[in-house]
């Protein structure tokens, strides 16, 4: 089932995320709504509370990294390997990078040098509440620090440098009001419908 994504101006997106207590079919079908939400609106990640669902979850793809001569080589996307992260903590970070960030709940707005760790750990369980660590550098491991971000309350234009921050935001004004409205629209129809 495909979830609408809430929009910035949700109050979920700014709330830290509760843990992840039962493992049971609710949560595989949860993810496998997850992935099918993600792949409709295109991203390589999404957590939960960007569906309004205020748990410590997210789901995200591993692309092979590309060729030096080919950035759109469309084999790796046959070779992704999806990950189901649930409470996650990030337990090691090295490094910096700086890249290009944006968010399903943004949409159409990107930030340039973004700075993250270039590798981290994460310990997390998996569906069935077994422990695993996973270790990621490179663009697997920004789209992991992105959404373990989302859990947290945090969006990705909050990791820029406070002038450039609010440049970020006086820039892209018109779209952000617009997406609040939307939100808050959204936000009204949910609570009617669960009246009715």
């Amino acid at each position: 089932m495909i979830h609408p994504i809430r929009l910035f101006g949700d109050p979920v997106l700014r709330r830290r995320a509760l843990p992840v207590t039962n493992f049971d079919e609710r949560l595989k079908t949860l993810a496998a709504d997850m992935f099918e939400t993600m792949y409709a609106a295109e991203g390589v990640g999404l957590a939960a509370p960007q569906i309004g669902v205020s748990r410590r979850m997210f789901v995200a793809l591993e692309l092979p990294t590309p060729a030096d001569d080919d950035d759109e080589d469309d084999s790796r996307w046959d070779q992704r390997v999806e990950h189901v992260i649930i409470n996650p903590l990030i337990t090691r970070r090295a490094g910096v990078q700086l890249a290009r960030d944006g968010c399903l709940s943004l949409p159409g707005l990107t930030a340039l040098d973004v700075p993250r760790d270039l590798a981290v750990d994460v310990t997390y369980q998996d569906l069935a509440g077994a422990t695993h660590t996973i270790s990621a550098d490179g663009y697997f491991a920004h789209v992991l620090q992105h959404e373990f971000d989302h859990l947290e309350g945090v969006l990705y234009y909050d990791h820029l440098p406070e002038p450039r921050r609010q440049a970020f935001l006086e820039e892209h004004r018109r779209e952000l009001v617009d997406m609040q409205r939307r939100a808050k629209a959204a936000l009204r129809e949910d609570r009617a419908a669960v009246k009715r």
